[in-house]
């Protein structure tokens, strides 16, 4: 296969990375602790942790684990908190204790939350307090036999830690009453490892290094594999397409306002940022726009990283006129498409342009990204270095440029397959490791990848991917409802929202019944915000609900 895209690649851009300097992110994290100890490597409402006390403090949680705990090599712990300094002292610890983490998204309803839970198999997770009360609801349907809580304060200074977690608590009455069994907070976590010595544990490219959570095209979420080889690999990736970006920055500042449990933010800030000594502005509540602008006032940032419906909302932010990006070298969005008109709007107020980038969880995620130097127009970009794209038609044969079909990657960062699911596995890979993304798109005769359609059934809701069978098994557990059928509609906010078509068998249920039912046992993302009922839903001869019929 003719690899077109190469030359369309800055000059001295190498077509393969090469080995990556890592062979685990625990060495990468490591190296980072011994190359910039000084170096601030995370902020976060006003405190600031710097590699060496990254080093220390992840130190103590791995030992915590470790000796404490008793968990072994390749046991998962779940992470269930939003961009707070305890993420990335978690993150660490756990992996140089040999273990996987399994990060989880902190608005899960019970009913998520179990799955992901009794799917993964984790021991033990780190929960923020505040919601302590869904993890109290399914601790018992699943194997995690140790809670380490955790409230927002936790690792700020004194005396700003004792009033933050006071307010919250006692004042605005965010943290709901809990009990667990066998419980610690992160604090005495913390202080029980400090005293301990870790046994360093072999970690290499073969072993995983997360369990990441995504959407099931059967209603069921799947937990992709990402091996530290995929992970490494794709951080190396990442720094090599950089090019010469930050020249004459040192260190890179980012603002990290999507979450860390996503995907994007955790290779594209998290890894990225750490592996070149750099400091993360982490943004706990990235909703509260006008708190959001003005904290990112206060840092000369060369990286933003984020999704359309972010841009397009923190631009109308009362404090957004105070922010300085001149500074800022690099602006990606992804997750979803960048409207053109959000783009054209950023540039002129900003002065920069967002570059596309394109990925899966599955492809670690980074496969498809714009030029640095590039201007919007609406393409994907070109694959990244040791990254292979192939559109394909209905018969998995290649395609000629210019030719509409499913877009398919191939490279280091592609994941190792579905954590227990080896028929899930076999439904996205074709022979010689090509990764069916769903997404149909066509190849220019330059290279250039441009989007045409999402996944067929899939919805997308500010970058959030949400199939509609899991939505439509959650409605008909209702009672009073016969069958439903989800789709996503245009939202000039969101990209889309979840619009759901049912039919009843009880006629007194109501559009109301049917949202709040969806808001007991579903993250916010995923909620319909639409409701239609029907006498009847179109179907083929075999009785297949024709989602397209109800979107025409």
């Amino acid at each position: 296969m003719e690899k077109v895209w190469l030359k369309s690649y800055p000059e001295g851009m190498p077509a393969e990375v090469g080995e990556p300097p890592w062979r685990s992110i625990r060495d990468l994290c490591e190296h980072s602790f011994a190359a910039f100890p000084g170096n601030a490597a995370y902020t976060c409402m006003g405190r600031t942790l710097t590699y060496s006390d990254l080093d220390r403090l992840s130190m103590q949680f791995a030992c915590y684990l470790q000796k404490k705990l008793g968990l072994t090599r390749g046991e998962r712990v779940a992470i269930m908190l939003p961009n707070v300094l305890q993420y990335p002292v978690a993150m660490c610890g756990i992996f140089r204790a040999g273990l996987v983490v399994v990060n989880v998204n902190p608005l899960y309803t019970a009913r998520e939350l179990r799955h992901q839970l009794k799917d993964s198999g984790a021991r033990c997770i780190v929960i923020l307090e505040n919601f302590a009360n869904i993890l109290e609801d399914v601790i018992a349907d699943t194997d995690v036999d140790h809670v380490v809580t955790t409230g927002i304060g936790d690792l700020l200074g004194f005396p700003k830690r004792t009033l933050t977690n006071f307010v919250l608590r006692h004042v605005k009455k965010m943290v709901p009453k809990y009990r667990f069994a066998n419980s610690t907070t992160f604090r005495r976590a913390l202080k029980a490892g400090a005293g301990e010595a870790l046994d360093k544990v072999d970690l290499g490219y073969a072993d995983i290094a997360y369990l990441q959570y995504t959407g099931g095209t059967t209603g069921v979420s799947k937990g992709a594999m990402l091996s530290h080889r995929n992970m490494v690999y794709n951080v190396h990736q990442t720094i090599t397409w950089q090019g010469d970006a930050y020249e004459g920055v040192e260190p890179v500042i980012a603002i990290t306002a999507l979450p860390l449990y996503h995907i994007f933010s955790l290779e594209g800030n998290c890894l990225t940022v750490m592996a070149q000594g750099g400091q993360n502005i982490l943004i706990t509540n990235p909703r509260d726009f006008e708190g959001f602008a003005k904290e990112i006032a206060r840092h000369p940032f060369n990286l933003f990283t984020g999704v359309n419906t972010m841009f397009a909302a923190i631009m109308h932010a009362e404090n957004f006129g105070k922010i300085d990006f001149s500074h800022m070298r690099v602006c990606i969005g992804g997750g979803m498409a960048v409207q053109p008109a959000v783009a054209k709007e950023w540039k002129q107020k900003t002065g920069r342009t967002i570059l596309q980038g394109y990925g899966l969880t599955e492809t670690s995620p980074v496969a498809i990204c714009c030029r640095i130097d590039s201007e919007f127009d609406g393409s994907i970009g070109l694959p990244v270095p040791s990254t292979d794209v192939m559109i394909v038609g209905d018969d998995g044969n290649a395609l000629p440029l210019g030719e509409i079909g499913e877009i398919c990657i191939k490279g280091p960062q592609v994941m190792e397959g579905y954590w227990q699911r080896p028929k899930d596995t076999a439904d996205v890979m074709l022979p010689g490791g090509w990764l069916r993304t769903g997404d149909v798109g066509r190849m220019d005769d330059g290279g250039y990848v441009w989007i045409e359609d999402r996944k067929k059934d899939m919805i997308l809701v500010s970058g959030f991917n949400v199939y509609p069978n899991e939505i439509e098994n959650v409605v008909v557990e209702l009672d009073g409802i016969l069958e439903a059928a989800a789709i996503g509609i245009p939202d000039e906010r969101s990209g889309e929202i979840v619009k759901i078509f049912a039919v009843r068998k009880d006629d007194t249920i109501t559009e109301r019944d049917v949202l709040d039912y969806c808001r007991e046992n579903l993250t916010g993302y995923k909620r319909p915000k639409a409701v239609e009922f029907r006498d009847e839903l179109p179907k083929t001869n075999v009785g297949k609900i024709l989602r397209r019929a109800l979107r025409d």
